[in-house]
């Protein structure tokens, strides 16, 4: 074969933030065999425009020679299909005979209806760890494959070549990195696609451990597991927390902090997990913990299994007794929940004292089973990307876009760890979620936007809210924020506080953030508090 001037395969996927590295196109890259050397990765951002991601992979692959087939394999997934389309549509415009393959979530399901599906040569669903790699040995070699449409394999794990060390040093220094102890799922909640798992299959913790002392050695720090459920089997969860408070400086040591993210189920915490994650120092443990909704009927509508007295208790210990991140998320939206009964469960949530609410709104992702819910219980969804529901039987499509605005909100204001004195004044009353629900109203008729809102323009709206709509007297008001701006770091001058700020240091230039800043205006607050 002639060679060519670049490599023969170009692994691409389009992030949605530079600070997220692609795991799964690791994982191919690992897996390449021979063709490694002929391989190559690039990852572009969501914000990077169309025509620059097309050029920059065309120069990659380099000019083309008869008879080199030269192909470039697309990570797609919910949040980029619609710019990966573009691309994919100017490349094959440009350049035709480049072969692009398809694989990733997004186009492993419902493919008939998908125009990025129609534009490519080849689609890989499910995995591709394997089946990629065959099927680009059989375009470089001439043993043309007579399917557009590939069932990828799933191979045993110990099968696979583990993709860390692909991790470059810039990735490293400068990203988050993705890692996995465990693939799959046995729960069967409707609104995810991990409910087409048929099981949760876990690697062979050794050789995993193994893999995460080579990045540590080499200098990783930031560690977030996408396993769905990490606190399922105890036996690994425990050598691998255990893993992580063995490599803790000391406390009086500078530098190197780890930060490690676990998704957990919330109804199961023994004994044996307590106690390591008790032993963690502040900063260093973020938990997600999906609750997603408190509603049995609910839950059971969906076939999600939770027991909702030991996720309490659970959250209440942690909180309590630990010194974890807690980021707990519920989904609006759900087949038949009301904005009364989420209402109901976002208080119930909120009295338990997670650090973080994280609310978001469901999604019809393609291939769950949700689906079948859409005609009894009057679900319509946005036909483009990300699918989001737009109104139910339960909720119309106005009350939808109200949580809408009061998600975006709370994001800044309660999540941000900025507020965390004014909350609790903002919130008070009977039920935390219609006391925020009437602000989020308010600010919406007054500013008609959710976004571009600076701390000083939430100080000011609070201010102005606080005292116009509740009656609050001015005083108490500007307290609380004061003592909220103050403490945040932040260096202008809000119209409702002005005269009151004390003397500070000249505004600084915003350096690195650590993923840790967040948590740490929550815990912060939280000392002063105790």
């Amino acid at each position: 074969m002639v060679p060519s001037d670049g490599p023969a395969i170009v692994l691409t996927t389009l992030n949605a933030k530079y600070i997220h590295a692609s795991l799964g196109l690791r994982y191919l890259l690992a897996n390449m065999g021979a063709l490694r050397r002929q391989t190559v990765l690039r990852e572009f951002t969501i914000a990077r425009k169309v025509p620059e991601v097309a050029a920059e992979l065309l120069a990659t692959l380099g000019e083309p020679l008869p008879g080199v087939v030269q192909i470039i394999g697309f990570g797609v997934y919910i949040w980029n299909v619609t710019q990966t389309t573009k691309v994919v549509r100017l490349l094959k415009n440009q350049r035709p005979e480049v072969k692009v393959v398809l694989g990733g979530p997004e186009v492993s399901h419902e493919l008939g209806e998908q125009e990025i599906v129609r534009l490519a040569d080849h689609v890989i669903t499910g995995w591709g760890d394997v089946s990629f790699p065959k099927l680009c040995r059989a375009l470089l070699h001439g043993s043309q494959p007579l399917m557009k449409i590939i069932a990828g394999e799933e191979p045993p794990l110990d099968q696979l070549v583990l993709p860390y060390a692909e991790y470059t040093d810039a990735d490293l220094a400068h990203r988050l990195l993705y890692v996995e102890a465990s693939r799959g799922c046995p729960f069967k909640c409707e609104f995810c696609l991990s409910s087409l798992d048929k099981t949760s299959r876990a690697f062979d913790l050794d050789a995993f451990l193994d893999e995460m002392q080579g990045l540590y050695r080499r200098g990783a720090r930031n560690f977030k597991f996408v396993d769905r459920t990490f606190n399922l089997k105890v036996d690994s969860s425990v050598r691998i927390l255990q893993f992580f408070l063995d490599r803790l400086p000391a406390p009086d040591a500078l530098g190197n902090e780890i930060f490690v993210h676990f998704e957990v189920v919330p109804d199961h915490l023994p004994d044996r997990l307590r106690v390591l994650v008790a032993k963690f120092p502040p900063g260093v443990l973020q938990l997600e913990v999906g609750v997603q909704s408190f509603s049995i009927a609910v839950q059971q509508r969906v076939s999600r299994k939770q027991d909702n007295a030991k996720t309490e208790a659970n959250l209440r210990w942690l909180v309590a007794q630990s010194n974890a991140h807690l980021h707990a998320d519920l989904i609006f939206g759900l087949p038949g929940e009301t904005l009364e009964s989420f209402a109901t469960g976002f208080d119930r949530l909120h009295g338990l004292g997670p650090h973080e609410i994280q609310l978001g709104i469901l999604k019809r992702l393609r291939g769950t089973p949700i689906v079948r819910h859409s005609t009894p219980y009057g679900m319509v969804y946005d036909p483009d990307p990300p699918y989001t529901v737009r109104q139910t039987g339960a909720v119309d499509a106005a009350t939808l876009q109200r949580f809408a605005r009061f998600s975006r909100y709370w994001d800044m204001i309660a999540n941000s760890g900025r507020f965390t004195r004014t909350l609790p004044v903002l919130l008070a009353g009977p039920s935390p979620f219609y006391s925020f629900l009437d602000f989020a109203d308010w600010q919406w008729l007054k500013s008609g936007t959710t976004s571009g809102l600076t701390p000083e323009a939430l100080v000011d709206a609070m201010f102005d809210y606080l005292c116009t709509q509740r009656g609050l007297p001015a005083l108490t008001v500007q307290q609380a924020l004061l003592a909220d701006y103050v403490a945040s770091g932040a260096r202008a001058s809000p119209q409702a506080l002005k005269g009151l700020l004390p003397e500070r240091e000249a505004p600084q230039l915003l350096g690195a953030k650590t993923l840790a800043d967040r948590q740490m205006r929550h815990l912060a607050v939280r000392q002063k508090v105790d």
